[in-house]
């Protein structure tokens, strides 16, 4: 298939050019629009949310955010971590791999004391990422060398200014939704999240409405309301639309959830399983997976919704046609044939 970080722009500008988003995440420094940061998860970031998340960076910074491995790296094993970044200071961007301590060390589970230093200082904002190796792997570098200094040099705002400016940018991003929900966007902790929305009721900005099924439901006072939705989409499992499982099932009656670290014989629709989503409905299942040696998207199994529209098969068939020209293939073929 594609990497993750691909898929949601494939879903709704369709056949674009993945050179491009290369160019602004790991382009030249001029050329350069995003950044990478913990957001909901890693993410890539407009710069405009760089001084928005500093809060978290200084959290980081003083051991109160960032998994518990990597947290003693801000005070006990501060010198150790202070050396790595050295390390990358005088020899310029490097990965995990490029340290001597992390040879022979591979896979997610396997972090070496080296990569945990890494990802703190990371989260604290000393690095950021310059380019991936290989399409994933993070090569580091000093965060001044990689983020413009214009971006660097804006004022950075209160942390609770900064809590009100993102449960902000969740509310338009949803339009419509729970306060839990506004609060795991950017992941913000009750006590953060709960006076920013209360601050934006106050303000107008958020509006409160009664959902069925919905607790604590508010509107976004600049959310469009069309009458009829048209839309086709694959969407990739950490896709924003469904990336909230909850709030899935409550818009689309539609239980998903992610099977690829489930035993094969035990899988229920497959290993990188992407919902369908036609118009207001999500009407699929399709496990999908490119073969670049025969240079086709194979769809390994689809499995429709009970309440699919008779139209769905035609309008899965012509998506599946625009990923794969998008992907660089051939055509699709069903692995059954």
């Amino acid at each position: 298939m594609s990497r993750a970080h691909y898929l949601p722009a494939f879903s709704r500008l369709g056949s674009y050019d993945r050179t491009d988003l290369d160019r602004l995440a790991w382009g030249k420094k001029r050329e350069r629009k995003l950044f990478e940061y913990w957001a909901h998860e890693a993410s890539l970031l407009p710069y405009d949310f760089h001084r928005l998340l500093r809060w978290r960076m200084a959290q980081a910074d003083r051991g109160e955010a960032g998994w518990s491995g990597m947290r003693v790296f801000a005070i006990e094993r501060r010198p150790e971590a202070m050396t790595v970044l050295d390390r990358i200071r005088i020899g310029g961007p490097m990965a995990a791999a490029d340290f001597e301590a992390h040879k022979g060390q591979s896979g997610w589970w396997e972090w070496s004391d080296t990569k945990r230093a890494l990802e703190w200082l990371f989260w604290a904002g000393h690095i950021t990422t310059a380019t991936r190796r290989g399409g994933f792997e993070r090569v580091y570098d000093l965060a001044e060398r990689v983020i413009p200094a214009d971006v660097l040099a804006q004022p950075t705002p209160f942390a609770g200014d900064a809590h009100r400016a993102l449960i902000e940018r969740a509310a338009a991003a949803h339009g419509i939704a729970t306060s839990g929900e506004l609060r795991d966007y950017f992941r913000l902790s009750p006590d953060e999240a709960r006076p920013a929305i209360q601050a934006l009721a106050e303000e107008g900005i958020l509006i409160p409405v009664d959902v069925p099924g919905w607790r604590h439901a508010w509107l976004h006072h600049a959310a469009s309301r069309p009458r009829k939705i048209e839309a086709r989409a694959l969407l990739a499992p950490f896709d924003p639309l469904i990336w909230e499982r909850d709030r899935t099932e409550r818009l689309f009656g539609f239980h998903y959830r992610i099977e690829i670290y489930v035993p094969a014989d035990k899988r229920r629709f497959g290993y990188y399983v992407l919902p369908f989503l036609l118009d207001e409905q999500i009407v699929a299942r399709v496990d999908l997976k490119a073969d670049r040696r025969a240079s086709r998207l194979i769809v390994q199994s689809i499995h429709f919704q009970p309440d699919a529209p008779d139209h769905a098969g035609v309008a899965l068939e012509a998506e599946l046609g625009d990923m794969a020209v998008w992907l660089g293939l051939d055509g699709w073929s069903n692995a059954t044939g």
